[in-house]
């Protein structure tokens, strides 16, 4: 079948259904590439990766794009299935030939409830999807595929599932679909440069963090990892594919997790000259983070979460706060950036425990900082011990408005009103002091394209935040 590989419309800027591990509008512009569909878009001779967000693609323009299909394979998740459940009904309307599936962690959760949102799907995936959706466009039958659920003369059925993809190497470089179907102009984020690329050298995170999405889901908690050999040529031919890349970004969950191994991915790729970043826990040794620095690393991604061990014991972190302000110091001594990320409303929160985390990330310092709502996704352990306490006052498509997020959790003694307001007060106090002020004029000064981008983002930040408070009524 001729495969079209589709990222969809639905909220304006909204960036959460291909790749994103926040589903959510980011302050500024930001857009992390659909690397889960560019996978089997690469397994699948033919098809094409469509990614309407970051191309500003409404649905009139994916319809139009769609015609000559025969197979429409959708990402989907939790805030928007509602949405892209119109927009597979819309598609079939237009052709009522198409076979059209979605995928991502929600249909992992939810395939029954997904499947029956439109009559328009015919089927989505259980799990890993590269290989079930490779085989639909080969004209396996459906109940011949393992790891979906579809439907058929009225009836749905669910097929067994597929174990986890063990051999990454044997899957296509996602670069390569990249360059033959996206714009890497397109994608942005405000902490790497632009312009960036990522991809993924291995699948599953080991911690246990209870509210991450991802690893509950479909990615699972064992670190499956590429050969060093393969990702090194995939780090070459991306070098090779793009001279204008700016950063390359190794977006697996969490690329420290085995020390050993990134330092040896680091030293292969030493020779190529790159800067680089990359996803980590604040747990890296000095030693470690020097062989990185030295091969190009220039800005780790890192959970803190919290500045109360109380909170980060209660969500299964497996890391100390004094850890993290170590692991931080070191990153300052070897000239390494942070970016941190920190979420309020997590159980046991407070209005004292949202001023100890707030008082933590000033002390750290770092360079730059995103701050969200505590999200209960089904699927995670976070979402079943919400329901059983009765904290979640929203589930499903409520946990974003207009594609902002929403306050989906409130305890005995804090309102959702007031974690949801907590989360632009710990912006302004964060940013809107002279180190970071200043840290943003250096760069804005040493590079005018920097200087362009800082600009739109500033402007972007505070529109934002008007359109936060308007969507939440607190205007």
């Amino acid at each position: 079948m001729k495969t079209l590989f589709l990222n969809p419309p639905s909220f304006g800027g909204f960036d959460g259904g291909a790749g994103a591990r926040y589903q959510a509008r980011r302050e500024v512009r930001s857009f992390w590439y659909p690397t889960w569909l560019a996978y089997p878009a690469g397994m699948i001779p033919g098809s094409r990766l469509l990614d309407a967000p970051p191309a500003d693609m409404d649905i009139d323009a994916v319809i139009k794009t769609a015609r000559g299909y025969d197979l429409i394979v959708m990402s989907t998740s939790t805030p928007t299935v509602g949405h892209d459940a119109r927009v597979a009904g819309l598609l079939k309307d237009s052709y009522p030939g198409l076979k059209i599936g979605l995928v991502g962690p929600h249909t992992v959760v939810r395939p029954f409830e997904t499947l029956d949102s439109s009559k328009a799907i015919d089927f989505v995936t259980t799990g890993e999807f590269d290989y079930p959706v490779t085989e639909i466009s080969q004209g396996v039958p459906f109940e011949r595929v393992a790891g979906i659920v579809f439907r058929k003369n009225g009836e749905i059925y669910r097929t067994e599932d597929r174990p986890p993809i063990e051999d990454l190497d044997s899957l296509p470089f996602v670069t390569r679909i990249y360059k033959r179907d996206l714009e890497i102009e397109h994608y942005y984020n405000g902490y790497l440069k632009h312009p960036y690329v990522s991809f993924y050298t291995g699948r599953g995170c080991r911690a246990r963090c209870t509210f991450c999405l991802w690893p509950h889901t479909i990615s699972g908690h064992a670190y499956r990892v590429r050969s060093v050999d393969n990702v090194y040529e995939e780090v070459a031919l991306t070098k090779e594919l793009f001279p204008e890349m700016k950063e390359l970004f190794f977006d697996d969950d969490t690329f420290t997790d085995n020390p050993a191994r990134a330092v040896e991915i680091a030293r292969r790729i030493r020779g190529l000259g790159l800067t680089w970043s990359c996803n980590s826990r604040a747990n890296g040794s000095k030693e470690t983070l020097k062989e990185l620095k030295d091969s190009g690393l220039r800005l780790l991604t890192v959970g803190f979460e919290s500045g109360s061990q109380k909170i980060l014991n209660n969500i299964r972190k497996g890391i100390r706060v004094e850890q993290a302000r170590e692991f931080v110091k070191a990153t300052r001594e070897l000239g390494i950036l942070v970016h941190g990320a920190f979420i309020l409303g997590l159980p046991g929160e407070t209005p004292e425990t949202i001023e100890a985390t707030m008082r933590y990330a000033l002390a750290l310092d770092l360079y730059s900082i995103q701050v969200s709502l505590v999200a209960p996704y089904p699927g995670t352990e976070l979402h079943a011990q919400g329901l059983k306490e009765g904290w979640i006052v929203r589930e499903g498509d409520g946990l974003t408005r207009d594609g902002i997020q929403s306050a989906a959790i409130a305890y005995d003694g804090l309102s959702k009103e007031e974690i949801f307001c907590a989360v632009e007060r710990f912006y302004r106090r964060y940013y809107l002091r002279p180190r970071p002020i200043l840290r943003i004029l250096k760069e804005m000064l040493q590079d005018k394209d920097e200087f362009g981008r800082r600009i739109r983002e500033g402007k972007e930040f505070f529109s934002f935040m008007a359109k936060r408070k308007e969507i939440a009524g607190t205007r």
